[in-house]
């Protein structure tokens, strides 16, 4: 991994480097500039400039859009590397279709965001990206791919959830409705977990979900039929157990209620300002 210096008497080539990333954010700067995250496949997270990006006649903007899978080449820059050409791979249009998916996808970015740091290479989680992406917009349940997500991304960043023995006690699980406690790391057993101020009551449903989840491919994972109300269930387990690592909560989650909310009461999720 080429470390993150620069030295004015560099000649180009010691300059220039390429890779394939994932745009994770955009902001302003300057009059004509951009501010990007990615994260890419040989470099991890990196934080880059996109000279002249928001002129009208700009060629790299088409390319720079969020979510969007790219071929990048970059030259060193004193502060921040700079963005000299971009040539999109995939644009993923599925997950711009509504505010649902769209609200989904910034979901699994910002998850991402949180957890990593700039210049930590993880190949594994770059092509866990790209497959959620892909599942997002194909496999027709966004639930399952979202909660896989996160379960995996949890392995890769050493918060593994146990879900098999007791944290308290250290029995394996029995057949019945257990505990989840986020600052326990995973299960608790019904008699360890009415003594943890912090743990939740888990149904053996969801749980089994979760173990299932975390042992299997995605192929395997999906396999079965899964109960929307298991997913919910999950989906409030998982959030309290992100928050308490992160120590703040997503912002996406409750973008995500808000319009669902909003669905339920007849308002498209187009209409959602």
């Amino acid at each position: 991994m080429p470390q993150r210096w620069y030295n004015p008497n560099m000649s180009y080539r010691e300059r220039v480097y390429r890779t394939e990333a994932v745009v994770l954010h955009r902001q302003d700067l300057g009059e004509a500039d951009r501010l990007l995250t990615v994260y890419s496949l040989d470099y991890g997270k990196l934080r880059l400039i996109a000279k002249g990006a928001r002129r009208p006649r700009s060629r790299k903007a088409g390319h720079l859009e969020p979510f969007t899978r790219v071929r990048l080449l970059l030259a060193r820059g004193r502060e921040l590397d700079i963005i000299t050409q971009a040539e999109a791979i995939e644009a993923y249009p599925g997950v711009r279709d509504n505010l649902i998916h769209l609200g989904q996808t910034a979901y699994v970015v910002e998850m991402l965001d949180r957890f990593t740091v700039e210049r930590e290479v993880n190949r594994t989680l770059y092509h866990l990206l790209i497959h959620t992406l892909e599942r997002l917009v194909d496999c027709g349940e966004p639930a399952a791919a979202i909660r896989y997500y996160e379960l995996r991304l949890l392995d890769q960043i050493g918060y593994r959830p146990e879900l098999f023995r007791c944290l308290g006690c250290s029995a394996e699980v029995r057949p019945q409705d257990q505990f989840f406690s986020p600052a326990e790391g995973g299960v608790l057993c019904p008699a360890c977990g009415s003594r943890q101020k912090d743990a939740r009551r888990i149904s053996l449903a969801a749980l089994k979900v979760m173990r299932h989840f975390q042992r299997n491919t995605f192929a395997v994972a999906t396999s079965v039929k899964i109960r929307a109300q298991v997913y919910a269930e999950i989906e409030q387990v998982m959030e309290e157990y992100l928050s308490y690592h992160l120590e703040r909560k997503l912002n996406t989650p409750a973008f995500l209620r808000r319009v669902r909310r909003m669905m339920h009461e007849g308002l498209k999720p187009d209409s959602v300002v």
